[in-house]
This record gives C-alpha cells, sequence and structure tokens, in this order.
C-alpha cells in the first residue's frame, strides 16, 4: 500500500460525533463480529502465501474469497469477476452487490485490496479483507436503505490497477458517469504490530485532488470518527487519504475516505507482514468500528422485529466443529457437537462450483473429487462454519 507515509494527525476527541447518534440495533450488529471469524479470516488469507497480482496464489485467493459470500448464502447472480489486463494475462476484482430497499441505484461501497507483493500481507491487506468478509457476513439479512458493494481489488500494489480499471470502466466510461455512488469506504493496513497500543484508528479524508469532493469527504470521514467512537473502543484521528484504492474514485468526483492503522507496523512489503506479528485484536475492534460505520451510510434498518430476524439468520461460528483427515482422501469425517441435530455439508471447488452435498452425514464420501482444495461449509441451526480441506488421492 503506502510505502511512504507522513501523517499529519489532528486529535478529534468527540469531534463530530452530533453527525451521527447511537443507535442500538447498530450496536448489536457490530457487536456481532466475532474474534474467531476474524482470526480464521487472517489465518486462511495467509496459508495462500504471496498473493502477487497475476499468480495462481492470487487467483486462489480471490477464489476463496467468493467461496466465502457462497457460504453465507449470498448468490451467484450477486457475485461478479472484473477482469483486467495485467501482463500477459489478467487479474480479477470481485464485486459482490446488495440491493438497497429504497435506493437501489445508488451504492455504498467497502473496499480493500486482496493483492499483495512480497509476503503473505496479513496487514497489508489480509486485514481490511477479513474486516469486509465479516461486514459482508453480518449485513447479509438486513435490510439497507442503499444498495452496498463490497468489493476486493486485486493490482492495488502495482499502482491501484484494478481499483482503477474498475473506475474507469465500469463506474464512469469516458465522461460518462454510470454508477450514482453515495461513498467509498477504504479499509487498507488495520493490522497493527504485536505489542503496540493498538486502541487509536486513522479514518482518512480526501484533502486534495478533485477539490469539488473535499467537503463531502470530510463530512463522510467525521461521520466515520464518530461512528467509531460509538460502535467500538476504538478512539480515532483524522489524516489525509492517498495511495489506496480509494483514489481512482477521487479522481472521477465521488466522495471517499477510509481507515488507515495508526501506530504504523512497518512491516507492508516485507517477509515480516505475517500472522504471527499482526494483533488480530485491533483488527477485531476496526471490525466493530467498520460494521457500526457501514450501516450508517448505508441506512441499515433500526426496526427491533428486523434486528430480531437477523439476528436469528446471521452466520453465526458453530460452537464445536472438527473436519478430518486434513488432507483427505476418500473419506472425510465431520464432527459436531453432540447437541447439533440438523445439519447440512456443501463442498465448493476454488471456482465456486457445488461438488458435493449431504444432510447429516458425519461421513462424506470424497472418492470421487479431484485432487485439489475445496471450501467445506458446515450449516446449521445456530449458523454456518466453512473450512479449507485439500484432497490428496
Amino acid at each position: 500500500m503506502k510505502k511512504i507515509a507522513v501523517f499529519l494527525l489532528t486529535s478529534l476527541a468527540l469531534q463530530g460525533m452530533d453527525a451521527q447518534n447511537f443507535i442500538q440495533a447498530y450496536k448489536t450488529r457490530a457487536d456481532w463480529v466475532t474474534q474467531a471469524n476474524i482470526t480464521a479470516n487472517l489465518q486462511e488469507f495467509a496459508a495462500f502465501g504471496i498473493k502477487k497480482t497475476g499468480t495462481p496464489a492470487n487467483t486462489n485467493a480471490m477464489n476463496w474469497i467468493k467461496n466465502k459470500y457462497l457460504s453465507y448464502g449470498y448468490a451467484a447472480g450477486d457475485i461478479v469477476e472484473n477482469p483486467f489486463p495485467y501482463g500477459n494475462g489478467n487479474s480479477k476484482n470481485l464485486i459482490i452487490t446488495k440491493t438497497g430497499t429504497l435506493y437501489p441505484n445508488t451504492y455504498v461501497i467497502i473496499c480493500g485490496h486482496y493483492d499483495t507483493i512480497v509476503g503473505p500481507g496479513v496487514s497489508d491487506n489480509g486485514s481490511g479483507t477479513s474486516i469486509i468478509l465479516e461486514a459482508a457476513r453480518i449485513l447479509k439479512n438486513v435490510p439497507t436503505e442503499y444498495s452496498i458493494k463490497f468489493i476486493h481489488f486485486s493490482g492495488e500494489e502495482e499502482g491501484l490497477l484494478g481499483s482503477k480499471y474498475y473506475t474507469n470502466n465500469v463506474a464512469y466510461t469516458g465522461a460518462t458517469r454510470n454508477l450514482d455512488i453515495k461513498v467509498v469506504f477504504n479499509i487498507d493496513q488495520v493490522g497493527g504490530q504485536i505489542g503496540n497500543n493498538n486502541n487509536t484508528i486513522i479514518c482518512e479524508r480526501d484533502t486534495g485532488g478533485t477539490p469539488s469532493n473535499n467537503a463531502a469527504s470530510n463530512t463522510a470521514t467525521q461521520e466515520l470518527a464518530a461512528c467509531t467512537g460509538l460502535y467500538s473502543p476504538l478512539q480515532t484521528s483524522i489524516s489525509y487519504a492517498y495511495s489506496s484504492d480509494y483514489m481512482p474514485f477521487e479522481a472521477k468526483g465521488y466522495t471517499i475516505t477510509g481507515f488507515y492503522e495508526y501506530l504504523r507496523s512497518e512491516n507492508e512489503h516485507t517477509t515480516a507482514d505475517t500472522f504471527a506479528n499482526i494483533d488480530p485484536v485491533y483488527v477485531f475492534n476496526v471490525g466493530k468500528a467498520a460494521v457500526g460505520a457501514l450501516q450508517h451510510f448505508a441506512v441499515a434498518s433500526t426496526s427491533t422485529n428486523a434486528l430480531s430476524t437477523d439476528e436469528s439468520s446471521v452466520q453465526k461460528p458453530v460452537e464445536t466443529v472438527k473436519v478430518y483427515p486434513n488432507p483427505a482422501k476418500d473419506v472425510l469425517t465431520v464432527e459436531l457437537d453432540k447437541k447439533v441435530r440438523h445439519f447440512s455439508v456443501e463442498i465448493h471447488d476454488m471456482s465456486g462450483n457445488l461438488v458435493l452435498s449431504s444432510e447429516n452425514k458425519a461421513k462424506i464420501d470424497t472418492s470421487g473429487l479431484e485432487n485439489g482444495v475445496y471450501t467445506v461449509t458446515i450449516k446449521t441451526d445456530t449458523g454456518n462454519i466453512s473450512r479449507k480441506v485439500i484432497i490428496e488421492k
């Protein structure tokens, strides 16, 4: 992401808190972010290694992200792969759309990149990727007035290639604005450094570039900071936006804001950007702030009835689940808590295709599957959980 950064920080304290009032439903949903999910996402992201744009590892990471959305209940029609040229081939952005109830053609974009340049990039930007996934999981069945686009960009490390392509070929074509975007909310490098006092997050606003959108960005960023204080334990500080995937949108006059870690880890673009060196609790807290702010920007339902329905249908982690052996050969065993009476299992390949499903079977015949990596999703009355499994014969 940002190779050189000198932050001009202004203590926000309670500034801008009147821009957003506390909403209990938003807080409740922000508290649905789980440390277990954040940690699992970070570790699974790390397992793909260096995800340089255009490489097989980059493609595998994108397919993993896609499978996450399918496991959350998003339909294949909600998911669009947006290829862009890179070298002798291409890479892909991944766009998932949740349609709004009142303003279906106006979008709140929450975005971050999934490509890495040297190491596994767990902070830059597995942290943003993990948070966007958790926000999508939680808000799957929550009505929002504005549509939401969850976007995972590739090519950021090579010069914002994916976001430039999307902005110039989808959001805009030539001088024609195709997408009405309320705000672009970018999350990049929020992993922190383990051992630091990671109690503050930077909220980024537009201070240059196209001047006509600076005031709107300042307002959105103060709202982001206010939501952070309302729905997470983090303090906030204001800095400027630059050198990440919101910038192509800014150049077209769209309103942007974003999150970036306050105390620099200095591990970005190195082999030290690993799960062992980041602070997963910090990512968890930033996730709560992001879910609160995303509900504010998209105007999520605040009704008690909607909250009750959403709480029962949100994908929650199963208490106890074991999937073994891994690697598996001809039989895969799913072991659940004894109190779980009904469950189903779906196995998807890395392209998101459903290749096997079963009901209430602890022993699953995988002899018909080819060697490779698969996502196994176990669905119960209390929620869904996914595991990555290797078939090796």
